[in-house]
């Protein structure tokens, strides 16, 4: 992150670090441990969702959400639909967080445009046309098969997105391959692992988005078919569009060694234009990058007049959490966010938790929230019984986090004293894996659901770097609070957390050159919809046409 950034550094209080941080944590562990479970649950203040998950197919939604209660009696469909965003059609029932989201988040103010509508209705008909088990999807797959090396002209088109890396990641990049998909009159199927299968609804009326188990491409990768670099450099050579293959191979994944892409220009889509089929594995949100392109610009451009709400709305377009991820959300809201005034969403990611250690994370944490009055300062001169009589307000913070300290060391805090605002704090944590697991459907329901509570929030805290935190910023249309990396055992005059300029996710790893080859030292300056994102300095992010950074 750029310290120099922001004017938050300069608020900065030296010493808040060693002396408040460590008084409000001290015996903090240890009053945890004084207190029996029962009283924990009697005061509401803990939560673990995995036993709700263990039971979650057996559960009723009906008896854990009293949806009922909330809505309207006359409930304008527009506002189930997402101004239009939505289509009408769905059966309610296979889909139920599809019409009852809206009841648990806040009316967005951006409204999607009706270029974006109409092109969305455009490629919903494209998809329910050449998607899976229709006509001219097999007669196209058919023919792209037996002519693999050779090229093909086909009546569909289909880019098959394929795995990286961690949910955040996944959910970021299948949205930017979503766009590309509109703009290039694609089909999109998404190649799911059974660590995906139950999170998300079908995102398409009378159609699916996955890629069949027994395609002829499910197994097809960089080592049995051309790839994207390899036709570069066939074209460099010869300059020629003849001998162009069928099906083609494009790595989009993060690597610090991987050479130029050149995705973003013209003479690159050109050639793409010409493959009926194309496999992607991806683990970054390179919207920007077809920024750069100038018809793409100009698309997008006429879709999103406001350009940094573009994840906003592709976000809640394509990800519906699936009946049993919407049971644990919104059984979990019910039961402990719905009656705040206030919901804090704060997600602490460690990156490298045998270098950094828990308590220094934990300073930062309370460094942050405290200065930006996120949340109160406690009274150390009184105690919670003495005061609990006059506090009224309450704040529920929902700690999104693979490690469980956080969460208690917060709890215990406002469990031991009052706050000065007179506020109370109830602190939950849904779920703490312990580390990272990848291939784990059930790590995955439980990470879908953390991200799509915090979404729900007020207030947005989130880790720098972390796509996790972006999903949910993007879904909220919440401007986050960053918190600040920390390497190590890092005690320095830096900002604890900045505020970010945008809702959109960074693009970790943008172009690096013009199409031309020059090196591209300034593309903030080039490309006036872009900005140096906060959290990683050579990455980029959309910002409104007028943002500042």
């Amino acid at each position: 992150m750029n310290s120099t950034a922001s004017g938050i550094e300069g608020k900065v209080e030296r010493g808040t670090d060693r002396n408040v941080t460590a008084e409000l944590l001290n015996g903090g562990v240890k009053d945890l441990q004084e207190r029996s479970q029962n009283n924990f649950a009697t005061e509401g203040r803990s939560e673990n969702i995995t036993a709700a998950y263990a039971g979650s197919k057996n559960a009723s939604l009906a008896s854990s959400t009293n949806v009922s209660t909330t809505e309207p009696v006359n409930l304008d469909d527009n506002d189930k639909l997402l101004g239009g965003l939505l289509t009408s059609g769905f059966d309610e029932a296979s889909c139920k967080s599809r019409m009852q989201s809206h009841l648990y988040r806040k009316a967005s103010p951006h409204k999607p445009s009706p270029y974006l509508i109409s092109k969305l209705r455009k490629y919903e008909e494209i998809h329910r046309r050449c998607g899976p088990n229709t006509r001219d999807y097999d007669k196209s797959m058919k023919k792209i098969v037996s002519s693999k090396n050779n090229g093909a002209a086909t009546k569909c088109k289909y880019i098959i997105w394929n795995t990286a890396n961690g949910l955040g990641n996944q959910m970021i990049s299948i949205a930017a391959t979503f766009l590309y998909a509109i703009l290039t009159d694609r089909v999109l199927l998404v190649k799911f692992n059974k660590d995906k299968h139950g999170l998300f609804c079908e995102p398409f009326l009378n159609s699916t988005w996955i890629l069949p188990q027994k395609s002829p491409f499910s197994s097809w990768n960089e080592h049995n078919t051309e790839t994207y670099q390899t036709m570069l450099d066939k074209d460099r050579a010869s300059n020629s569009k003849k001998g162009l293959p069928s099906v083609l191979f494009i790595n989009l994944q993060f690597s610090f060694e991987n050479p130029e892409k050149y995705f973003h220009c013209d003479h690159s889509q050109d050639l793409l234009r010409k493959i009926p089929m194309l496999i992607l594995r991806s683990d970054q949100y390179y919207v920007p990058s077809m920024f750069m392109n100038p018809f793409f610009n100009l698309e997008i451009a006429n879709m999103f007049p406001e350009r940094d709400i573009i994840f906003h709305h592709l976000g809640r377009y394509l990800f519906h959490p699936s009946n049993d991820a919407w049971e644990l959300i919104s059984s979990y809201y019910q039961a402990h966010l719905a009656s705040a005034s206030e919901r804090i969403g704060l997600q602490i990611r460690v990156f490298n938790a045998a270098t950094t250690p828990k308590q220094a994370i934990m300073n930062l944490v309370l460094s942050c929230t405290l200065q930006q009055k996120i949340l109160p300062e406690v009274d150390l001169k009184t105690s919670v019984s003495s005061a609990g009589k006059n506090m009224t307000t309450v704040k529920a913070v929902l700690v999104a986090s693979l490690h469980k300290e956080y969460g208690d060391n917060l709890r215990s805090m406002y469990l031991k004293k009052p706050t000065v605002s007179g506020e109370v704090i109830e602190v939950y944590q849904p779920s703490h894996e312990g580390k990272q697991k990848f291939n784990d459907n059930g790590h995955n329901l439980k990470a879908w659901t953390d991200m799509y509570l915090l979404s729900l929030s007020d207030v947005l805290v989130t880790t720098s770097l972390s796509t996790f935190g972006y999903v949910a910023q993007g879904l909220g249309n919440l401007k986050p609070w960053l918190l600040y990396r920390l390497v190590g055992n890092h005690s320095g005059d830096f900002p604890r957390c900045e505020r970010d300029f945008s809702t959109e996710p960074c693009f970790h790893m943008p172009p690096k050159h013009y199409c031309n080859g020059e090196p591209m030292n300034d593309i903030v300056s080039s490309f006036p919809n872009l900005r140096e994102c906060k959290d990683l300095r050579f990455g980029v992010k959309l910002a409104a046409v007028n943002g500042s950074m």
